[in-house]
């Protein structure tokens, strides 16, 4: 299959001396929906923020398209951050901006549309999401679930051909975290977007997950990587089958 993601030895942390992960290697398949989960405190979140380019790596390599994001200049990281969204914990809207001004934000620093065809635009992608008719809405009047279909639709304004989500079910009743999860789905099966999940919520993870990475802080690295199911019945891993099972789902 053809790899969208290519991460090589890659060393995470804030300090040589303490990594928090290291020998990282592994890749994300293009259309697959691949969530990254552990532990508390093992590094998932550090992880996704150097996948996007926010943070630096100790050592090691991570490739997008066949472009190292790590040894890119400003300039060609910047482009290739424009390819894919983001959404991060409780949407991370911007309180003081309307629902539809959140949403037309990366429109306006990255395009030269008219004001007309951002509106349009941002129309389209509320819409994918549910949320048309919250256009002039703020944050503050939103439920949780609705500031993260909000954030989503944000994330999805460049037409991006990946998807990176930071605890998107976080904070969330069973109900909410199921529709989201559906229209996770919903936005890999009709736009054919690769889509990368960081998450401890097992109920969300065997609904949605194609391939899992389990991450291991007692051994600073990937404890398994593969179908949650069959890690679940099969891994070899005590660790990583304990960790699962405590999950009853069962991917229908």
């Amino acid at each position: 299959m053809e790899n969208i993601i290519e991460v090589s030895d890659l060393t995470i942390g804030y300090s040589a001396a303490a990594p928090l992960m290291e020998n990282l290697n592994f890749s994300v398949h293009k259309g697959e929906i691949f969530c990254i989960l552990g532990g508390s405190g093992c590094g998932k979140s550090t992880l996704l923020k150097h996948l996007i380019g926010l943070y630096k790596p100790l050592h090691g390599d991570i490739k997008i398209q066949g472009k190292s994001i790590v040894n890119a200049t400003d300039t060609e990281r910047r482009l290739m951050m424009e390819k894919f969204g983001v959404t991060y914990q409780g949407g991370a809207l911007f309180g003081s901006m309307t629902v539809g001004e959140n949403v037309a934000l990366p429109l306006e620093e990255h395009t030269d549309y008219p004001p007309e065809k951002i509106r349009q635009t941002v129309m389209e992608k509320l819409a994918l999401v549910g949320m048309e008719k919250f256009y002039d809405y703020y944050p503050a009047e939103l439920s949780g679930g609705m500031c993260k279909r909000a954030g989503l639709a944000r994330a999805l304004a460049l037409d991006p051909e990946l998807l990176f989500f930071d605890e998107p079910s976080a904070g969330l009743d069973p109900i909410t975290s199921a529709e989201l999860d559906r229209l996770i789905l919903d936005m890999r099966d009709r736009l054919g977007t690769t889509v990368v999940v960081v998450s401890h919520e097992l109920d969300s993870i065997f609904a949605i997950s194609d391939r899992v990475m389990m991450l291991d802080k007692s051994i600073r690295s990937i404890a398994a990587i593969g179908d949650v199911e069959e890690l679940r019945r099969n891994s070899e891993n005590e660790w990583v089958k304990t960790f699962l099972s405590r999950s009853g789902l069962k991917r229908k």
